[in-house]
């Protein structure tokens, strides 16, 4: 059975609680009481891993926007996991209203299924990614073995907590970044596979998603530095500051959050007009400071202004730049037989 929350529940739990419990599963339903009205018309929204504290604040926000507007009482589920199996999850029938994915790549599967539309990426601003982040490194308080680079991560006795590639798009975000480093300095294609390969050969356990990797670097205490999304580091380093440091290499991947409407879930459920508010409630100012405040980058310039503080400058590239796009870098790296394959069955 799935976890049971209201949102009203889930806004107030204490924050100390984003790293406590629910990490046993790879995927965790967060949804409202049992005592909601049934005329109350009910969303569902599909998102990685790393995004539970942001859609706390983000649902209720919205739910009250849309009461006041419209008169209308909305129920907000949640659904989180490592965002490829979240995007394998609605292919094989999980009744999304909304996905909010960290990579294209895993609402095009779903375009190439028919359940949202060919051009998603139109349908909203910014590519309708509302926000985005970057891959950065937490390490152990007065970082023990002096990380600094990519190239540090690919040393001889360095433990790095990556997740798994395969079905997390925190993992394929963080391979990206080590492989389009090299390949940005000038470096080669074998550069860069030698690269990441030596760095996949310090990893000593693929988790299935960003959060699970999160646990096994702070909790269980595996690892000297984990590779994941700039907020989520941001947000362990707020929760236990004394214990942790932020390292933020000279450049880095472009790692943006797109979101779509599940075409033939909202057209079936005649639910269309609250779940595409909905997505647009993240381009407004209120959705925007709220994705500031949990270190997700605005698109707002306004917003970015008002809170430059908390994000540091880095160079970035994207996928576009280094691979050509998500659908030539999944089938060079992350098809089955493809590099990444290559990379760690020679682990």
């Amino acid at each position: 059975m799935p976890n049971i929350l209201s949102a009203k529940t889930v806004r107030a739990l204490p924050r100390r609680s984003f790293l406590a419990g629910g990490f046993a599963a790879a995927a965790v339903l967060l949804a409202l009481p049992m005592s909601a009205s049934a005329a109350d018309t009910v969303l569902l929204n599909a998102s990685y891993d790393v995004t539970r504290e942001l859609f706390k604040d983000i649902n209720p926000a919205f739910i009250a926007e849309w009461k006041k507007s419209t008169g209308e009482t909305l129920t907000i589920n949640q659904s989180h996991g490592g965002s490829s199996k979240q995007a394998r999850s609605v292919a094989d029938g999980l009744e999304a209203s909304v996905v909010t994915m960290n990579q294209a790549n895993d609402i095009d599967l779903l375009a190439d299924r028919g359940l949202v539309a060919a051009d998603w990426a139109k349908k909203f601003p910014n590519g309708a990614a509302p926000f985005y982040s970057t891959m950065v490194y937490l390490v152990r308080k007065g970082n023990p073995k002096q990380i600094k680079g990519w190239d540090d991560l690919g040393k001889p006795g360095v433990k790095v907590i990556i997740p798994n590639p395969k079905t997390s798009g925190n993992g394929r975000y963080s391979y990206l970044a080590a492989w389009g480093a090299v390949i940005k300095k000038g470096g080669s294609e074998a550069q860069a596979r030698d690269l990441v390969g030596r760095i996949f050969k310090n990893v000593p356990i693929l988790d299935a998603g960003g959060r699970a990797a999160t646990t096994t670097f702070t909790q269980r205490q595996i690892g000297d530095v984990l590779i994941t999304f700039e907020n989520e580091v941001q947000l362990v380093r707020t929760e236990f500051g004394d214990n942790f440091e932020v390292v933020y290499p000279a450049n880095s991947i472009l790692a943006e959050s797109p979101v779509a409407v599940v075409d033939k879930v909202v057209d079936r459920r005649n639910i269309r007009k609250q779940a595409t508010a909905y997505l647009n409630f993240l381009y407004s100012d209120a959705g925007q400071e709220i994705a500031a405040k949990h270190f997700l980058r605005p698109r707002s310039a306004a917003v970015a202004k008002k809170y430059a503080a908390s994000f540091k400058p880095i160079t970035l590239f994207t996928v576009d730049d280094v691979f050509g796009g998500w659908k030539a870098a999944q089938k060079k790296h992350f098809d089955d037989g493809g590099e990444f394959d290559k990379i760690y069955q020679s682990k």
